[in-house]
């Protein structure tokens, strides 16, 4: 399996981890307030994550590309920033709404990337040998 993939899916099962924890949280203390961070912690972490681990685990030739590596990176900042600045908004800390907007964006521009990744060519990218002087 490709590097990106199986990195794909070790961040997706942390992600679950910590969806599943904020799930445990709210159904202990009865606050449901964080409903959303739950959701977008297991729907963008887990889920989405795992299915970009699937599709470069099954397309080698565009996971060793770096474009790969650059939209994990940004994804999953994105992501990463918006579960728990989410969680902050929903519990009441309305400061936290510029963060929620600006890393929202941030993982909507990871899967504008990962489109990119998607409709690009199998083909390795040639280099275009200059003509001898």
């Amino acid at each position: 399996m490709p590097p990106i993939a199986n990195l794909y899916f070790r961040t997706a099962i942390v992600f679950l981890i910590l969806g599943i924890s904020i799930g445990l949280h709210m159904s202990i203390s009865g606050n449901h307030a964080a409903t959303g961070a739950h959701a977008h912690a297991n729907l963008l972490g887990w889920v989405t994550m795992a299915i970009f681990g699937g599709y470069h685990a099954l397309n080698p030739q565009k996971a060793a590309r770096r474009l790969a590596t650059i939209q994990y990176a940004v994804y999953t900042f994105g992501v990463a920033v918006l579960i728990p600045s989410l969680y902050l908004l929903l519990s009441g800390n309305s400061a936290m709404e510029p963060i929620v907007a600006g890393s929202s964006l941030i993982a909507f521009a990871g899967v504008l990337l990962f489109a990119v990744i998607i409709f690009s060519s199998n083909e390795p990218v040639a280099v275009a040998a200059s003509p001898a002087r």
